[in-house]
């Protein structure tokens, strides 16, 4: 691949980033039901785009549905979350004629993400909420660059083909700058540097994960709502598996520096 054509992905990558992060930066500020409210709109784009990437013809009316349950369910709470997260994918995978366990377990894995987002920043507060975009961002970036300058032997060919060992390598250490950064702030001490870098990998396994329904669907990208970066999928994959871990270790007590 020569230079130009490896890098051709950067400026739109750029641009898209930089809009999402101003949005994102403003809405994690102001937290509560403006933060809760983007992150149901996003849960129902992403249920759009895993419905059209396996062929369903009412996609736009799982995506609202979808988007319906997380607000229900992050105003509810308690022990209807999973039903009303459980449902809307239901509901969705009925119209789905081949391969309904990939498709469900996308849908209901990407519901589940964006409900431990939001949670985590409605309870744990701002700084966690930071601290994990910051984990998920730097491991993605540092990853990028690694893996475009580096190069050499892939993580996981079979289900990402573009995933290297030097960019795999380069996110837990990213990761880690993070924990360091952050363990003050957070009062979670030295031991969020490993936490951080689990979680960076977490990221990068959600981000393998997708990958892996693409091939299987015959795909490049979830959508092509962002540019330079594909769809809502494309852009939120290491985010939702970051969430996800770091709710269950919050929940078995494995978090340091929350309770």
């Amino acid at each position: 691949m020569s230079g130009s054509a490896q890098w051709s992905d950067l400026a739109p990558r750029v641009i898209s980033g930089v809009v999402m992060a101003g949005i994102g930066a403003v809405v994690i500020g102001v937290g509560g039901i403006v933060f809760d409210a983007l992150i149901s709109g996003l849960a129902g784009l992403m249920m759009w785009e895993a419905a059209r990437m396996f062929g369903a013809p009412d996609a736009r009316r799982s995506g609202v549905l979808a988007a319906l349950a997380v607000g229900l369910a992050l105003w509810l709470q308690g022990l209807l979350v999973l039903p009303l997260l459980l449902a809307a994918v239901v509901v969705a995978a009925g119209s789905v004629e081949r391969e309904k366990g990939p498709f469900f377990a996308l849908a209901f894995w990407s519901l589940l993400g964006c409900f431990a987002m939001a949670l985590v920043r409605d309870h744990a507060g701002l700084i966690w909420v930071v601290w994990l975009v910051a984990v998920v961002v730097v491991s993605d970036v540092a990853g990028y660059f690694a893996g475009r300058t580096l190069g050499g032997p892939k993580f996981w060919p079979r289900f990402s083909p573009k995933k290297t060992w030097s960019g795999t390598i380069a996110g837990w250490l990213g990761a880690a700058v993070i924990g360091l950064l952050f363990m003050a702030p957070t009062g979670a001490g030295l031991a969020l540097v490993p936490v951080s870098m689990l979680v960076g990998f977490a990221g990068q396994m959600g981000d393998i994960a997708e990958s892996a329904v693409k091939r299987l669907r015959g795909i490049k990208d979830s959508s092509g709502l962002i540019p330079g970066h594909g769809g809502v999928l494309d852009r939120f994959d290491a985010m939702l598996g970051a969430a996800v871990l770091v709710v269950i270790l919050w929940a078995l007590d494995l978090m340091p520096g929350l309770a």
